[in-house]
């Protein structure tokens, strides 16, 4: 018996023991910590439901409508140049004044007017292609050239913008957006062994040389040029695109003027061989990223496989009515992916650009919102339905 009361008493301490440390864990006893708080919950009724529907579609209705009505003062016109390397070449001897131009298809192009002027008329846009390779002078990435004339219908106000549309590139794919190095970007200097087992592989590191700017993003940046619009019936009538601006602000303060690994270090990515041929050197050495807002905007990855990214701005000039032209200098290949590039000129408006579908989505949900109302005032008022009856409850059917 002894034993057994020994081992008993032994268990009540161990149980004291426990049931102390217990309490050391146990929430304190408030209406809080203890799930207690006051709840209340609305009784959804007809004369609570009903009114609600129609103010929310009231509100939403002239919401709507101001989108819409906002996104009808921007002019927009699109020219699709994907397939203007396919037409027959012109010589390179040619001029712009003796090309041979196509017209361009009607699938190839859109004119999106502002409301007062989507009546303007407008002659089809014309392309043509020049293929310059192997001449002498000629550089590189200026050998083969698209020429775009095209109308714009009535004056667009400033500012101007010209925007490259990509389609079918997927910017947002979870490894792409995550391959590049901030640290270099912001002039850190780096070694080789860390970007070979950082995010930029397989473009950390080629032939022992650090490549400068890692990573996929950069080395697929956007390289077609653009050329300054020139009115077709007066070549020394030019429209100037400013490089400068087309950023968004702060974005200068994620790069550095210059690579923090001598330029011995450092390689360019494989894809910008064609601007740096000899790799970087003192005379051509590596770009100035926190001034370069092109590549800015590029390392800036959208979020959907269409997109267009700001190239150029005028913001002190109207772009008058009349026929022009733009060249572009064709160095990026789209077809490898099935993609498409375009050219977009437009205005801007106090909602931003060209884009009715948020307004029409506001307008769609208000006139559910007020249809739904309309059908459950019918129903109430036709077949109404006493709250609170226990005879409509299912086991006293």
């Amino acid at each position: 018996m002894g034993l057994f009361n020994r081992k008993k008493g032994g268990d009540d301490g161990n149980g004291a023991q426990k049931k102390e440390k217990g309490s050391w864990r146990r929430p304190a006893n408030t209406a809080f910590k203890q799930q207690r708080l006051k709840a209340w919950q609305p009784i959804l009724t007809p004369r609570t439901v009903l009114p609600t529907l129609f103010i929310i579609g009231i509100i939403f209705a002239p919401i709507g409508a101001l989108l819409v009505w906002g996104s009808g003062l921007v002019s927009e016109m699109n020219f699709d140049y994907t397939d203007c390397e396919l037409l027959q070449a012109n010589n390179a001897s040619n001029t712009s004044s003796s090309l041979t131009f196509d017209t361009m298809p009607s699938n190839k192009y859109n004119y999106k007017l502002r409301a007062s002027d989507a009546n303007a008329p407008f002659n089809p846009p014309e392309w043509a292609f020049l293929d310059r390779s192997g001449t002498d002078g000629v550089s590189n990435d200026t050998a083969r050239q698209c020429v775009v004339r095209f109308d714009v219908p009535a004056d667009m106000d400033t500012p101007v913008l010209l925007y490259y549309k990509l389609t079918n590139f997927y910017q947002n794919h979870r490894r792409y957006v995550k391959s590049l190095d901030q640290n270099q970007l912001r002039g850190d200097r780096v070694s080789a062994s860390k970007l070979r087992g950082g995010d930029c592989k397989p473009l950390g590191v080629l032939n022992d040389k650090i490549v400068y700017p890692c990573g996929l993003i950069a080395n697929s940046l956007f390289n077609d040029t653009f050329t300054n619009l020139v009115s077709t019936s007066d070549s020394s009538t030019t429209y100037n695109w400013s490089e400068k601006g087309i950023a968004w602000p702060g974005e200068s303060k994620k790069y550095a003027t210059a690579p923090g690994n001598d330029l011995s270090e450092i390689t360019p990515p494989p894809n910008w061989a064609q601007r740096f041929p000899q790799g970087y050197t003192n005379s051509t050495p590596p770009p100035n990223f926190k001034d370069d807002e092109h590549f800015q905007n590029w390392m800036r990855t959208a979020g959907l496989p269409t997109f267009t990214k700001l190239w150029g701005r005028n913001d002190n000039q109207k772009l008058l009515k009349g026929r022009y032209q733009i060249t572009v200098n064709l160095n990026y290949p789209v077809r490898s992916f099935s993609g498409t590039k375009s050219i977009v000129i437009s205005t801007v408006s106090w909602m931003g650009g060209k884009n009715p579908f948020l307004g029409w989505a506001y307008v769609a949900a208000a006139s559910l919102l007020v249809l739904l109302g309309i059908l459950g005032t019918i129903r109430h008022l036709i077949k109404p339905r006493k709250l609170g009856d226990m005879s409509l409850l299912s086991f006293n059917r």
